[in-house]
């Protein structure tokens, strides 16, 4: 069922290409009614056959995605959607899968948090038929959150602060095998800081050698940016409220180099989430806070493709639109989602709680 995102012109407005009726996923999550808006644009649900929570989302075309959740579940689906194989790591039950950075339908990387050994990095190069442990955490103090990829080889991956700064681990061959950056050029940590491992998004790069890290959980939220792969950090304050272990930045995204957004709030149901959305025309240098925010807490965010302006950001309880940069929003859908990724080829991917994978959809 096509879950509409009510009364915006998607498929016009924001001229994402429509797919057509033999190109939309089919199959529908229980207790879904159709919402289409008039234009017919909306999230299309999909069947995935688990009740998995997946707060990791590789989008890597129209027809390819990686999604990794709860339980050690990784589901791929090379037919746009219409059907998802199962093909989680033998023995991880137990890991709670948080991010899943892909290259294509045969190579994809997850990461597992937790405290010291739960936090671990798996590989696959044959679609998930088999897979590789590439880095296993041996230090209790360590918590690792997010990942990001700058190309086919090389990425990074960070944990919260290990004795007064964040920790990061990089990669220079595909995730094959990782190795602990020096912390010379890192900021020191906030008392309480933390990454927040909720999307997938804490950690995000642009071209070859860009990366921001999301925080919250101490005084401020902070953003962290470095132009050397994470060798040397430079830090800005957030307009996101922080000042507790729940709040903060929970989500980044960057167009380019420079423009960006940032979106977060409190992610305990019922919170007030004021100023939850902020954005950057300078590479992070400073954040400004949106002049009409989305209403509640959101934990993932994406630019839509071919509208250089609009994005999505995506929550527990809802979809939000911005057509503007990230300046005002307008809550276009009310499904539990609490990750969002955009494809160049003009696909857009959401997942979360209890199975749900859609695909945004215009007919």
């Amino acid at each position: 069922m096509s879950v509409g995102l009510s009364g915006v012109a998607l498929a016009a407005a924001l001229t994402v290409p429509a797919y057509g009726a033999s190109d939309a996923a089919s199959g529908s999550a229980p207790g879904d009614a159709s919402q289409a808006g008039p234009y017919g644009a909306g999230w299309q649900l999909t069947e995935t056959g688990t009740d998995a929570r997946f707060r990791g989302l590789a989008a890597v075309d129209r027809r390819t995605a990686w999604a990794a959740g709860s339980k050690g579940t990784v589901l791929r689906t090379t037919d746009g959607g219409r059907s998802w194989r199962n093909v989680s790591p033998p023995g991880a039950g137990e890991l709670e899968l948080r991010d899943v950075e892909a290259f294509d339908a045969r190579r994809a990387v997850v990461l597992a948090i937790g405290e010291g050994e739960a936090s671990r990095v798996l590989r696959t190069e044959d679609g998930g038929a088999t897979w590789t442990e590439s880095f296993r955490n041996t230090d209790p103090r360590a918590f690792y959150d997010c990942m990001t990829f700058f190309d086919r080889r090389h990425g990074l991956a960070m944990s919260d602060p290990v004795d007064g700064k964040f920790r990061i681990l990089s990669t220079r061959d595909g995730g094959r095998s990782w190795a602990v950056l020096p912390d010379a050029g890192m900021p020191a940590a906030l008392p309480g800081e933390a990454g927040f491992a909720a999307s997938g998004q804490c950690l995000v790069s642009s071209g070859p050698r860009d990366v921001w890290m999301a925080t919250g959980g101490g005084a401020t939220a902070r953003v962290l940016h470095s132009r050397d792969r994470g060798l040397n950090w430079t830090v800005a304050q957030s307009t996101i409220p922080a000042g507790d272990p729940a709040r903060g930045v929970f989500g980044l995204a960057f167009r380019d180099r420079a423009h960006g957004i940032s979106v977060g709030g409190d992610y305990r149901a019922g919170q007030a989430s004021p100023q939850a959305a902020a954005v950057t025309d300078d590479g992070g240098r400073r954040w400004t806070a949106a002049s009409a925010p989305p209403p509640a807490y959101r934990s993932g965010v994406a630019w839509l493709p071919y509208a250089r302006t609009a994005a999505l950001a995506v929550g527990p309880t809802g979809t939000d639109l911005t057509v503007d940069g990230g300046r005002t929003w307008r809550t276009v859908d009310t499904g539990s989602y609490d990750t969002v990724d955009c494809t160049r080829d003009g696909a857009c991917w959401a997942s979360g709680e209890k199975g749900r994978i859609a695909r945004l959809s215009g007919r």
